[in-house]
């Protein structure tokens, strides 16, 4: 079966990685071009020792490639900004764009949850490692009990979160809440990331914490239920990706005062469920603590397998 040739632009952590994992045996995808604007960058040198073919001239120079007219995706590992500048050369030329930064120009896709809704969309986005580790769970819970408000946070190594990570603080929080609402279907969302400088590094952690009138106590044993199969969903794509320790369910007082956390006209909460979480990076390139880089590849590479299996008319 052919497979579809893929570009990645931006030869840092995340691109590397991303690119071993192409490499590693995707059954849909070939890798096409690895593109960087830095010539001395590991990822460019790994590539050419790979045989892939590389340019260091960013997206321009992928255009002028010998190979780009066999490209049919190509993944964005820059940033938010520089996302923006490649889309806009890129989505007139035909290319379908998997974008693994926080632009959010195109509609949000976590695979454990909406793989199927935006296979035609010309352009993807993958919202945030935090966004792809939690909304899940988000989502999970929502399927059970509406979700009045849902707050989560990131905790990641200091150690991972290179110079695109850092510029994208701001765009973390503003897509990760953004699509805890679109795609976790909770009423208001609230997203947080702690850059953890801790020596030796520690793994991804995420906590989630959901308000929801739930007073049934079989309701709470669905909502347990359904996280657990969540997870599981996840950790088909991302093996590191595990409780920590069972669902919590715990009511909310009647006097604590949770009002200012809702959206306008829902209903008080009669419940809090708190999900915590770890994510340990299967290591290709990064190392395992890694957790938060290991699960944006590996959701951006299911998505791409997916396209292309569907452009092949596969199911």
């Amino acid at each position: 079966m052919s497979r579809t040739k893929v570009a990645i632009i931006g030869s840092g952590n995340i691109g590397t990685d991303l690119m071993i994992k192409v490499l590693r045996g995707s059954r849909h995808l070939e890798m096409g071009a690895m593109v960087g604007i830095d010539p001395a960058s590991d990822g460019l040198a790994r590539a050419a020792r790979m045989g892939v073919p590389t340019t260091s001239e960013g997206v321009d120079g992928l255009i002028a490639l010998p190979g780009f007219a066999e490209i049919g995706i190509v993944f964005d590992a820059t940033s938010a900004k520089a996302h923006e500048v490649n889309a806009a050369k890129l989505l007139p030329l035909g290319k379908r764009l998997i974008d693994l930064t926080p632009a959010a120009i195109g509609p949000y896709v976590v695979p454990a949850v909406n793989l199927d809704e935006h296979l035609d969309a010309p352009d993807v986005n993958m919202v945030t490692c935090g966004g792809q580790a939690t909304i899940p769970i988000v989502a999970a819970v929502s399927r059970v009990a509406p979700v009045e408000y849902a707050e989560i946070v990131a905790s990641i190594a200091s150690k991972s979160a290179g110079p695109g990570t850092r510029a994208n603080i701001d765009e973390f929080t503003e897509t990760t809440s953004a699509a805890i609402e679109q795609i976790g279907g909770a009423r208001r969302g609230k997203a947080i990331i702690i850059l953890n400088p801790a020596d030796p590094p520690l793994i991804m952690r995420d906590t989630v914490l959901c308000l929801v009138a739930a007073p049934d106590p079989a309701v709470h044993d669905e909502i347990r239920r359904s996280v657990e199969k969540m997870v599981a969903d996840v950790a088909a794509y991302v093996p590191g990706y595990r409780l920590k320790q069972q669902v919590q369910i715990t009511e909310v007082p009647a006097d604590q005062p949770v009002e200012t956390l809702l959206a306008a006209g829902a209903a008080r909460p009669t419940h809090q469920v708190s999900v915590f979480l770890e994510v340990e990076g299967a290591a290709h390139y990064l190392p395992a603590y890694a957790g938060n880089l290991d699960i944006m590849t590996s959701a951006g590479l299911r998505v791409a397998e997916r396209i292309a299996a569907w452009k092949a008319g596969l199911r």
